[in-house]
């Protein structure tokens, strides 16, 4: 490492431009050498090649906090999550980034230089660079290799496709799970690889598993949607691998745009032709999957949809025989068990007296009583005390004190567990960054105590409300401080037209009717929350929709 690398600004990436760094060092994204500026950004985005002419699908840039980049600067370490540096950006441009959604950003162009190779988490024995592939799939029979990079698991109408076009071009098989954002089903990375491992048993001898950490692509200008953005990345990680064709699980990336002719994806090198495998449906017949104009018209069996998928998964239902194999079948269950064994937390927010803290002891004595559930209370005077001794009111300390109740109760749910937790939580901001972590690992369930301030604060014992008033306590919400009402809520509930045992009563029903506890007697859950019910006389929706009591 150089000697001046301690004293240059650095910048910690995110998850996606982690990726993307390890694809332009690793030689994935050839030619190019580093993040792109804004001509050559402009230019893909239009037509599909860089500023010189050079075939390219996707603008490669990095926006960082302006902050982080003093004006001065020409050099910034790029480092991972735990502060180690990866990599020197040499800074040949800096621009504001186009509509960008968050202000203060800065997009930076320039070549990267690695420092070290990226360490790898689980599955770091099949991460392997671009050459080591090529070379093992240099020897392969037609000289054809079949590339399917893919986000979500495989199954049966996969592996037909994958095994049919084998035969068809002679062809070996590499499978790129991309491993860079969420996956779907699944969720997590390493859950997306399992379930692919167990697939490729299925598919001939020679098949590689190859983890790749591309992010989603976004749709650039004269693309018809996000699924041909990624399809062109899909193209460039394929090519690099040594892939000669590549098949596409959509059906609406099979047109032509900017970056595609023919159906061949243009490439730097050797053009890419894409297989558009069309409609395919199980024949129940032959107990096979195979093109729809094969099989009889009214016979064919459609694939399952994600949602009814997500919903056999949740309720502990047996995955089809047709649809997965049983390997894979395991898979999805270890990856999301039902809900009635899965990790959960229960978000209480609303101004100081609301009740929050109250309904959230009493949901928590009553799962205690089932006893059928671990559960830990995270309540926000017990946080205040010990995980976030020391912090102010202030907005920074505030989300700061989210964060760490979020990251607490994000490890309970991993390990299947519910976690209650009755912060104020103000700020939307800080409620959506705590939900987003959560659901990494389980589920999350907004309840917006909505409980009116003037009720709040005649019921207010400690007398915080009239020391605010009097100015003696400054930055206290619902008087000196905002107060965001959740738009995002499960469950609405307001204690001043309701009993603390009603509310509790409410929020076990949700939690009954969505299958997280077992059916209370008399009461059938409903797999996937799709139910209706009568509380305290005003309705309950278990899904998307707010609920408000």
């Amino acid at each position: 490492m150089p000697a001046e690398l301690a004293a240059w600004p650095a910048c910690t990436l995110g998850e996606a431009q982690l990726g993307d760094l390890e694809l332009l060092t690793s030689g994935v994204f050839v030619p190019l050498r580093g993040f792109m500026d804004a001509a050559d950004a402009a230019s893909v985005a239009e037509l599909g090649m860089l500023a010189d002419g050079t075939p390219w699908p996707v603008p490669v840039t990095l926006d960082v906090p302006a902050a982080q980049v003093p004006a001065d600067a020409t050099r910034l370490v790029l480092q991972d999550q735990e502060g180690s540096p990866l990599a020197v950006l040499s800074m040949t441009e800096r621009t504001t980034p186009p509509g960008a959604d968050h202000p203060g950003l800065l997009r930076l162009a320039g070549p990267v230089t690695a420092l070290r190779q990226p360490e790898h988490g689980p599955f770091r024995q099949l991460r392997r660079r671009p050459e080591d592939v090529r070379a093992e799939l240099a020897g392969s029979r037609g000289g054809n290799v079949i590339a399917c990079a893919t986000r979500r698991p495989l199954n049966k109408r996969h592996l037909g496709q994958l095994r049919y076009y084998a035969g068809q071009l002679s062809a070996r098989l590499l499978i790129l799970p991309l491993v860079s954002g969420p996956a779907e089903i699944v969720t997590r990375p390493e859950a997306l690889v399992r379930a692919v491992l167990a697939a490729a048993q299925h598919l001939p001898a020679g098949t590689l598993v190859v983890p790749v950490p591309l992010a989603p692509r976004g749709a650039g200008r004269g693309s018809p949607g996000p699924d041909a953005a990624d399809l062109r990345a899909q193209g460039v990680v394929a090519a690099a691998y040594g892939a000669t064709h590549l098949l596409a699980d959509s059906p609406s990336v099979t047109s032509s745009p900017a970056g595609q002719k023919n159906g061949t994806l243009l490439l730097p090198g050797v053009p890419v032709p894409v297989i558009a495998p069309g409609e395919w449906a199980y024949d129940p017949r032959s107990e096979v999957w195979r093109p729809l104009a094969l099989i009889e018209p009214g016979a064919e069996q459609g694939e399952l949809t994600d949602a009814e998928l997500g919903a056999l998964l949740d309720s502990g239902a047996e995955v089809p025989a047709w649809f997965a194999p049983p390997s894979v079948a395991r898979e999805l269950r270890r990856a999301r068990p039902p809900r009635s064994e899965r990790g959960l937390v229960v978000f209480f927010t609303g101004l100081s007296g609301s009740g929050k803290s109250t309904i959230a002891r009493g949901l928590a004595e009553a799962l205690a009583e089932r006893g059928d559930r671990t559960v830990s209370l995270l309540d926000g005077d017990h946080v205040r005390h010990l995980l976030s001794a020391g912090l102010t009111f202030s907005r920074a300390d505030r989300d700061l004190n989210i964060a760490r109740i979020g990251y607490v109760a994000a490890e309970v749910a991993r390990h299947g567990g519910i976690a209650i937790c009755a912060p104020i939580a103000p700020y939307a901001q800080a409620r959506g960054a705590a939900r987003e972590m959560v659901r990494a690992v389980g589920d999350f369930l907004l309840v917006y105590v909505s409980t009116p301030v003037e009720v709040c604060q005649a019921r207010d014992r400690k007398g915080l409300y009239a020391k605010a008033r009097a100015g003696l306590i400054k930055e206290f919400t619902g008087v000196s401080d905002p107060y965001e009402e959740p738009r995002d809520a499960d469950l609405v509930i307001d204690t001043s037209t309701m009993t603390s045992q009603q509310a509790v009563d409410a929020v076990l029903k949700l939690l009954t009717q969505g299958g997280w506890l077992a059916d209370a007697p008399g009461e059938p859950a409903e797999p996937g929350g799709a139910a209706q019910a009568k509380a305290s006389g005003s309705m309950v929706r278990v899904g998307p929709a707010v609920r408000r009591l």
